[in-house]
Formats: C-alpha cells, structure tokens, sequence
C-alpha cells in the first residue's frame, strides 16, 4: 500500500505549523544542498517562519550570491569562486582519498613482506631462548635483523 497524498493547506495549530515548517525548513536546505553539490550551482534561500525570524541557505554563501543578484554582476568574483566548492573541492578531496587509499594499499603490501622475510629469515624458533644459541645462530639472527631493519 502507497502513500497517499496529502491535501495542500494551511495547518490551523501553531505549534503544529512550526513543527511543520522545521522539518520542511530541514528538507529543503538538504536538497538545496544536493543541487548545489552535484550541479555546481550557486543558490540563496531565505525563508521566513510563521513567527517572522528569517533562515537562510547559500552555497557559496547568501551574502555574496545577494550582493551579485543585487548588482546584477553576472560573473563571479575570484573571491566568491574560491569560496565555493563547483569542482575544485570535490576533485581535492577526492584526490585525497585516492592518494591515502594508495598509501593504505602500500603500508598493507609492506606489512605482508614484513611478515614473510620474519618468517623465511628468522633462523631460530620463537620459543627458543637467545641463551640456548650458538655463535653461528646469534650472527644469523643479527643478520636478519639487520637486513628487516633496511626493508
């Protein structure tokens, strides 16, 4: 069973309206917000509530979108391009994680030959004391331990 549509009106409780106007405040900004994000477009919202405060939205920001609108400036300033996140932040950001992903995927390659040359070069057993080993045993043991130290 769907949802059914609800019948565009006024809502009579007050406190029911602000709660209303809220949550659909909330909603809009939010999707303001996603048009913005995946468009790249610059957009100002101002909404006045039923008890008259105003609330705003801008991406960039509301005061240079207005001031641009109110001029009617129809290109950019530098300063309002730089503050704003077309394509320049997403692309970093993401650049970002490209590049720590890699880092990831060669600290976890490193660890995994960090483990097989201790398991190969390590001539002695884990349970055998450095006391119980014999000169020819301890020179090994330094070697390897020099050659993890270069890895």
């Amino acid at each position: 069973m769907g949802r059914r549509k609800i019948e565009m009106k006024m809502v009579k409780d007050n406190s029911s309206r602000q709660v209303t106007f809220s949550k659909r405040r909330t909603g809009l900004f939010k999707k303001a917000n996603e048009l913005a994000t995946l468009c790249g477009a610059e957009l100002a919202i101002v909404v006045f509530s039923p008890g008259g405060k105003p609330f705003s939205f801008g991406h960039p920001n509301v005061e240079s979108l207005a001031d641009r609108f109110l001029n009617q400036d129809p290109y950019p300033s530098d300063e309002n391009v730089a503050g704003s996140s077309k394509n320049g932040k997403g692309e970093k950001l993401n650049q970002q994680l490209t590049d720590l992903l890699k880092q990831l995927q060669a600290e976890k390659k490193k660890g995994v030959m960090l483990d097989k040359a201790i398991k190969v070069k390590s001539p002695l057993n884990r349970k055998t004391s450095i006391n119980e080993l014999s000169l020819n045993d301890l020179q090994k043991l330094k070697g390897s331990l020099e050659d993890l130290l270069r890895i």
